[in-house]
């Protein structure tokens, strides 16, 4: 409990401060996780507060997230002009490119990321590392149909494995699979992300590369804004 309540801090920190970057009133995009889902409910206060914002949700958790907080939101279909995305990240390198995933909802983050004007990551510190992959597998979203041939595929970059939970395989929001891939750490992380992208069977990759405009990097006690060149 000691180490998660100065983690919970810092992303409270890095969500209150992702608030202070909006607009006077626009189109937002609702990204996924834990610090996401303490930036909804910041947004919602502003909400209440009479400031005009409408969502557009990354997952169904972040949809149901902003639908309990009052947000009202767009539909699906798209096409959106979104003024901020706001987001969560697994890891952030100095170039800010990200690994996304964790929560299984890159693709629809990255569709919403690239709808954007001004995309906004929301980390704690421990976020940060010199290269992507250091501590996280690559997600990769799959298609169900022959997914052992592309699982044969992905391995090889690395040790790849299927995301399970409770004993089945772990189904996206869009019905589809999701395969880890741990890699040595990405000296080219874009490079990396097209040869993905280009297998059959490969829907998307969480290496989200040039996507953020700002890092809002929160600790316990303070936060400060990373800005991409």
């Amino acid at each position: 409990m000691m180490q998660r309540m100065p983690q919970h801090q810092a992303k409270r920190l890095a969500a209150a401060a992702a608030v202070e970057l909006l607009p006077e009133q626009g189109v937002i995009g609702l990204g996924s996780g834990a610090t996401a889902d303490l930036f909804i409910e910041a947004l919602a206060e502003l909400v209440r507060a009479g400031r005009r914002f409408v969502g557009v949700p990354t997952s169904e958790a972040s949809r149901r997230k902003a639908t309990a907080c009052g947000i009202e939101l767009l539909s699906d279909d798209g096409p959106w002009i979104v003024d901020v995305c706001v987001d969560g990240a697994d890891e952030v390198s100095p170039a800010l490119d990200l690994i996304k995933g964790g929560g299984g909802c890159h693709t629809r983050e990255k569709i919403v990321n690239n709808a954007a004007a001004l995309n906004i990551i929301v980390a704690e510190e421990s976020k940060l590392v010199q290269r992507l992959g250091e501590r996280w597998a690559v997600p990769v979203e799959i298609v169900p149909f022959g997914y052992r041939a592309t699982l044969r595929l992905l391995e090889r970059w690395g040790q790849a494995r299927m995301r399970m939970r409770d004993g089945a395989h772990w189904l996206t929001d869009s019905g589809n699979l999701i395969c880890d891939v741990r890699v040595e750490p990405i000296a080219d992380p874009a490079g990396l992300d097209r040869e993905l992208v280009s297998l059959p069977g490969v829907v998307e990759t969480g290496l989200f590369c040039g996507r953020a405009d700002v890092v809002v990097v929160g600790s316990h006690e303070t936060v400060r804004h990373l800005r991409r060149k």
